[in-house]
């Protein structure tokens, strides 16, 4: 964990004065420059709500249990510090909860919605793919409800079984209308999450409750922005690429630095945004190793990781040295006493970088993705 995070210095987002928007500021220096805390990640977000509650007054959160401070404590303290008219709860109805927040945000408001689980986000489902996706298209840009944000923790937590495990981002991201992100470390959950509230399209935020408290990082005091749709290189390598999102980074960056002790060079890219994802700077890479691997918890089929293989088949066929490859969940239930053998470990990955110099290890492990 703490050597992927702490690469985490990078181009952000801090506003601007009143006479001016916000202003691009390369982090690529120094941190000690700047006023940093060490937070995991769920204090992080909370951090980002607190930042956002205090610099837009017409911006709310609410959910189910968030008063309180939620079931993963990402919302404690905002009520007593902006009031239950700002921070407030909800019947256990996420249909309802969305489509609030959706009327919310038509008015001008910025609306910080909380779903407990992202597996509990299908009731909602309907409010998010045919009202606030269509919102803007289908008024000519007349009417939208861009301030909308919904949250949601997302995948493994190790013993959260069926209903509390899931990784429905690829659901969402067949909806035009919408952004989806998901953060991998606490510096960049409240960066992405301030941009995706003050972002103008509604936005599903996803976060990796396994990280919530595993995660520590040393993160910015200030209010910043991490630009959306801005995927990031956070290692170099020449040998082959993998993409990736949320936990999954940590993960792959140990199977990273497996292969580099038999020599492969990798290169590890974080996606962030989903939707619209940053396709030139994944095809850059490849074009340059020749090679791909994208890895996910989520089931691989249907997986946002074929849509990422087809694209970059697309536009770099003639320099692929293998097959596109993806290290994935099963297609299963998400199990419980069987997550082990779901999850996609560090071992799987490790197993398709080790055989990029043997060409029919290679396609023997596409084949079983």
């Amino acid at each position: 964990m703490a050597s992927l995070l702490g690469r985490f210095c990078r181009k952000m987002v801090v506003p601007g004065s009143a006479h001016g928007g916000a202003r691009l500021v390369s982090t690529t220096t120094s941190c000690e420059s700047e006023t940093v805390k060490s937070l995991n990640l769920y204090s992080a977000i909370n951090q980002a709500l607190h930042i956002a509650l205090e610099t837009d007054p017409r911006s709310y959160v609410f959910g189910e249990d968030v008063g309180f401070g939620g079931v993963f404590r990402c919302t404690t303290g905002l009520a007593e510090r902006f009031g239950k008219n700002r921070v407030f709860n909800t019947p256990l109805c996420e249909q309802g909860i969305v489509g609030f927040g959706i009327g919310l945000a038509a008015m001008g408001n910025r609306a910080v919605v909380e779903i407990q689980f992202a597996d509990y986000i299908y009731p909602a489902f309907d409010q998010i793919v045919n009202e606030a996706a269509k919102f803007r298209y289908r008024s000519g840009n007349q009417f939208n409800c861009g301030g909308l944000t919904i949250r949601a923790p997302y995948g493994a937590v190790g013993h959260g079984g069926h209903y509390h495990s899931q990784s429905p981002e690829a659901f969402f991201c067949h909806v035009p209308g919408i952004k989806v992100v998901i953060p991998r470390s606490p510096r960049e959950a409240k960066g992405l999450l301030l941009s995706s509230i003050r972002d103008p399209n509604p936005v599903v935020f996803f976060e990796p409750k396994w990280l919530y408290r595993q995660a520590v990082e040393e993160v910015p005091e200030h209010d910043y922005m991490i630009p959306l749709s801005e995927a990031e290189v956070i290692r170099e390598g020449n040998d082959i690429t993998l993409v990736g999102w949320g936990a999954q980074l940590t993960v792959m960056e140990q199977a990273c630095l497996d292969a580099e002790k038999e020599g492969i060079s990798c290169e590890l890219i974080d996606l962030k945004t989903l939707l619209p994802w940053d396709k030139e700077t994944v095809e850059a890479s490849v074009k340059k190793t020749g090679r791909l691997l994208i890895s996910h918890e989520a089931p691989v089929t249907g997986g946002f990781g074929a849509e990422i293989s087809a694209t970059i088949l697309e536009r770099c066929f003639l320099k692929l040295e293998a097959p596109v490859s993806r290290v994935c969940g099963l297609d299963t239930p998400f199990p419980l006493v069987f997550e082990p053998f779901y999850m996609p470990t560090k071992n799987k990955a490790s197993f398709f970088c080790s055989s990029v110099s043997s060409p029919s290890k290679t396609h023997t492990f596409s084949c079983r993705h």
